[in-house]
């Protein structure tokens, strides 16, 4: 369900069907979770906006940054600059992600597929089965940084995932707040536009320069090569429900077992697990951490030619983590 243009405003609804004796429904007609899913998308292509937005978590961490977006054709460019925690200024054009550290004098360079950062929620190629794991309806309306917006609930249908409830703004559909929601209904993180401008002033031109603008800094690129998990000997037991994968990236040092990620979505969450040859001098403690919605599990694996070291880490309950783990096989 990938989109490559720009598209602003909704896709329209599915004619209702008629009730008995050909009387039209009463109220409101419901979008399905499909129709959801393509408006909320297209929306992340509107022309341009730029705004602050805040991200907040159930153990009351909080961050926030500002964004200025621009798409252009086929071209989706983005400036986001962390307003908390340590100066970072991360560029984006498609998937070429530049990220400037100006303490370190440091430019990271690398390349992210899929979505971008909020408002960007969907994994480009994943939704085609996420209607059948989510059910979505319109819970009401509110306002979010002074937009109207339709109030629309995806509720998981296993416990393999979480709830979002989501804000979409009603007349480009753009995402301008989003909660991630446990089993029970609580907020696990939150993420808002505090202060929002539509059809803003931003220029590709302006933020290509900005991008080009690397004097004085180190520039290091992401030393990881793309692979498939099945060239690098590993499989999965069963698939995940839900989950499909995305893409695989090795390291590119030249060690005969390479550290790997290995990407799964469902479109909404998605799970990244990194395998690497257990060493007892860096590898001490396994555990799990939590940071507002994302979990890490990290597990020592003895499989058939080695033991190893597994982190999985993504925006799904601990025990997702584990069936992913668990699944894990070698294969020569």
């Amino acid at each position: 369900m990938a989109l490559v243009c720009c598209a602003g405003g909704a896709v329209g609804l599915a004619q209702a069907q008629l009730g008995a004796f050909g009387a039209p429904p009463v109220g409101p007609q419901e979008r399905s979770v499909d129709e959801w899913l393509v408006r909320l998308q297209q929306a992340s292509r509107v022309p341009s906006y730029m705004g602050t937005f805040v991200v907040s978590a159930a153990s009351g961490a909080m961050a926030s940054a500002r964004i200025w977006h621009v798409c252009e054709g086929d071209v989706q460019m983005e400036r986001v600059e962390a307003l908390s925690g340590a100066p970072r200024s991360t560029f984006r054009r498609n998937d070429a992600v530049m990220t400037f550290l100006p303490d370190a004098r440091t430019i990271r360079i690398e390349r992210r597929e899929g979505g971008g950062v909020f408002p960007n929620l969907f994994t480009a190629g994943a939704l085609g089965a996420t209607a059948d794991f989510y059910a979505a309806r319109q819970i009401g309306e509110g306002r979010v940084a002074g937009f109207e917006a339709d109030i629309v609930q995806f509720k998981p249908t296993d416990r393999l995932r979480f709830g979002y409830r989501i804000w979409s703004e009603k007349r480009t559909g753009l995402v301008i707040k989003t909660q991630t929601l446990d089993s029970s209904g609580r907020v696990l993180e939150q993420t808002a536009f505090s202060e929002l401008q539509l059809d803003a002033p931003v220029k590709a031109s302006a933020l290509r320069r900005m991008m080009n603008s690397t004097q004085g800094y180190r520039v290091e690129k992401a030393e990881r090569v793309r692979t498939t998990a099945e060239a690098q000997g590993w499989a999965l037991k069963a698939p995940v429900p839900g989950f499909s994968p995305q893409s695989c990236y090795r390291a590119a040092a030249a060690a005969s077992a390479p550290a790997v990620q290995w990407i799964f979505s469902d479109g909404l969450a998605t799970v990244s697990l990194f395998m690497e040859p257990f060493d007892a001098a860096r590898h001490a403690s396994e555990g799990t951490a939590t940071l507002g919605a994302t979990h890490t599990l990290v597990k020592r694996l003895t499989l058939s030619d080695a033991d190893w070291w597994v982190t999985a880490v993504g925006e799904v309950p601990v025990s997702t983590l584990q069936v992913f783990i668990d699944s894990l096989e070698r294969r020569q």
